[in-house]
């Protein structure tokens, strides 16, 4: 038996997919099942399916099994006006988010000379995860001075989007002034919330939103799965 069999059975489980036999959501055979189908022993089986799981092929659950993974592969272009639901809703992808905590903190280092503040004033962290057809995408940590914006994460909820709580605020448009993007392997929790392989990368965004008169706005850092997206950076597009 060849030392690199786990390469074709990797190779047929993906054409599969691809193929559309096996179906998002669609469970695979066991390990001692996919041992027999493809007559080859099971340590080829797992490595199979662990790179593939990598790739974001397959989720695997503990004590459910093994999943065809859905992979909304997105185009996100980034410009003067970033949005999120405004990028991703003509692609046909339901957009949905929640958050997952928020809090008061004072402001240290970048976060601080980002927002004009000085070191230690109050800013308000919310922390939220973006989902396209029902599949994590994204999660991050968006920072505003408590001062300017002290009930930011309530208007959050209460209105679905950055865009329409900075309206409540008098602010009808806004920029993305700065773009930074690099990527690192994910951390176990990002990994459990973007219900992707711990093996997978991520690709860290930073960014900076200013309004039409160059007052810094909000700060933030978000985590991408990083087989879920593809950037294109389009910075004298005027998306209006």
């Amino acid at each position: 038996m060849s030392k690199e069999r786990w390469r074709e059975i990797r190779a047929l489980i993906e054409q599969e997919i691809m193929d559309g036999v096996l179906e998002p959501g669609a469970r695979l055979p066991t390990e001692p099942e996919l041992a027999s189908l493809y007559q080859a022993g099971r340590h080829s089986v797992r490595r199979a399916v662990a790179e593939l799981a990598k790739e974001g092929h397959l989720s695997i659950e503990q004590g459910r099994g093994t999943f065809v993974q859905p992979r909304p592969m997105i185009d996100y272009p980034i410009g003067r006006r970033t949005r999120l639901r405004r990028n991703l809703g003509p692609q046909g992808l339901a957009v949905a988010g929640e958050t997952l905590g928020s809090e008061r903190i004072a402001a240290t280092g970048r976060v601080a000379r980002v927002l004009g503040l000085e070191e230690g004033a109050p800013v308000i962290a919310t922390r939220r995860r973006s989902l396209a057809d029902g599949v994590p995408v994204n999660l991050g940590t968006i920072y505003h001075d408590a001062t300017r914006f002290p009930d930011y994460p309530d208007r959050r909820q209460a209105l679905g989007s950055t865009t329409e709580v900075y309206k409540t605020y008098g602010i009808n448009d806004y920029l993305r002034a700065e773009t930074r993007i690099h990527a690192r392997p994910a951390r176990s929790e990002e990994a459990r919330l973007l219900n992707q392989h711990p093996d997978m990368p991520v690709l860290v965004v930073r960014a900076v939103d200013k309004s039409l008169d160059g007052r810094p706005l909000a700060y933030s850092k978000v985590i991408w799965s990083a087989a879920r997206v593809k950037f294109s950076i389009n910075p004298d597009e005027d998306e209006e």
